[in-house]
């Protein structure tokens, strides 16, 4: 009998501590499923007001709906096994996989670290976990001493605020754009899908688009992000009225400047193929530049001789490059050519050639490039076309020639307008009928 009660006694006992108990993690690493990061962008941090237009502060732009100098994004993650886990950053319809992640622990401190990196951008992640949130600085190595600090939450699945405020109209549609109304005023096209609250969409200008950005509407105010590993871009706007809004575009914490846009739906940018030319008498050109391995490439090797040729002008650091070339890369697996050879010449953040080698020799291991990708020098524009000097201007990376088996120059795209935007799919019918053009020729 009195064993029973005792017996009883305990199963109250461990029953009411297991009812206490907080089942842990059972995974090594952090726990699967839907975060919510922010980057904690500094407020202060601003581009000149060289005319002394209204910014943003001075337009009575107030986003009550979310924090202030916040931009947030999204991101799973999820485990092959109980050890091996990788993560997607969520913009809209695009799922960035990353999968270069070291976990541990500081044995100074007894902290759980993490490290998530983008080899490609050289950038990374770094910080420390605990109960659910993770929180550190997220640092771009190319650009000296830049970071952000970031915090991120397991469990949270939503973006800017949970709040359903009724909008007081639909964006979507097409808008016509200017950029940096306080300096420089430079033309785009908005492109917005609406579902209630929920808003997605982009911006085309002349040099590229702004990826996949998501976000919401919240009664009168809209609010946009993305985050790609290598750019954190926040658009915020007031809705003046059915076919006005104006509004606030912050890159990272380094520049911030406004924005005005008019529904339009036959809005239109200046035409790619217009915007760069070869110089007169420069129709038949050559270069040479070394690859990672140090070998010099020139168009006047064998390996290029009697063909036509892509001449693909980037920078690793670019997200608009990254779309191009994935587009390449996956063209030509599709539709192998023999008659056309690709280059491609990369301009870095790097002015150590050491580090730029390094940066192309990632880039083309990451994107598994069949064709030489060569450095040109320096991401200056100006100093691209001292490198280039058969085009007027280097005014946007990428930029594509094309050119014939005599290496003339057929035609010359500007920027890239990716698979975020409405014109991806002419483009990639240009593009073919392009290929068709140049390689119509005998073997």
């Amino acid at each position: 009998m009195k064993n029973t009660i005792i017996l009883f006694l305990l199963g109250i006992i461990l029953s009411t501590l297991s009812a206490c108990l907080v089942i842990e993690n059972k995974h090594t690493a952090l726990p699967p499923g839907s975060w919510r990061a922010v980057l904690e962008l500094d407020p202060k941090m601003i581009t000149p007001n060289k005319k002394g237009e209204p910014l943003p502060e001075k337009m009575n732009l107030k986003f009550e709906e979310v924090a202030g100098g916040e931009l947030p994004f999204n991101f799973e993650v999820t485990y092959k096994n109980e050890t091996d886990f990788y993560i997607e950053i969520i913009n809209g319809e695009e799922r960035i996989l990353v999968e270069d992640i070291v976990y541990g622990r500081d044995r100074s401190t007894g902290d759980d670290t993490i490290r998530i990196d983008f080899p490609i951008y050289d950038a990374h992640f770094s910080g420390k976990f605990e109960e659910g949130v993770l929180a550190g600085d997220w640092v771009v190595r190319n650009k000296e001493n830049y970071r952000i600090p970031f915090v991120a939450r397991h469990g949270k699945d939503h973006r800017f605020t949970n709040l359903k405020k009724t909008p007081m109209t639909d964006l979507s549609g097409k808008w016509e754009v200017n950029f940096s109304l306080e300096d420089d005023p430079y033309p785009a096209i908005g492109s917005f899908k609406q579902n209630g609250n929920h808003l997605e969409g982009t911006f085309m200008t002349e040099t590229g688009d702004y990826r996949f950005l998501e976000g919401t509407i919240q009664d009168n105010k809209m609010y946009l992000s993305c985050f790609d590993g290598s750019h954190a871009f926040l658009f915020e706007g007031k809705i003046l009225n059915n076919d006005e809004i104006i509004g606030s575009f912050r890159s990272g914490k380094h520049y911030k400047t406004t924005w005005n846009a008019k529904r339009n739906p036959d809005a239109s940018l200046p035409d790619p193929d217009s915007l760069t030319k070869i110089v007169d008498g420069q129709e038949n050109f050559n270069f040479s530049f070394k690859n990672a391995n140090g070998q010099l490439i020139s168009l006047k090797d064998k390996q290029y001789q009697g063909k036509a040729k892509i001449i693909q002008i980037l920078g690793t650091w670019c997200p608009n490059c990254r779309d191009e070339t994935t587009f390449l890369v996956d063209y030509f697996k599709k539709n192998p050519n023999e008659k056309v050879e690709i280059i491609a010449i990369a301009f870095e953040k790097h002015r150590d050639q050491t580090k730029a080698f390094e940066a192309i020799k990632r880039y083309k291991e990451k994107f598994n490039m069949d064709y030489e990708i060569l450095l040109g020098g320096s991401s200056s524009k100006k100093e691209a076309s001292e490198k280039l000097p058969f085009l007027n201007q280097v005014i946007s990376y990428p930029t594509l020639l094309f050119l014939d088996q005599n290496n003339q120059v057929q035609r010359i795209h500007t920027g890239f307008n990716g698979p975020a935007t409405d014109v991806y799919e002419t483009f990639k019918k240009d593009f073919e009928k392009t290929v068709q053009e140049i390689t119509d020729f005998s073997s």
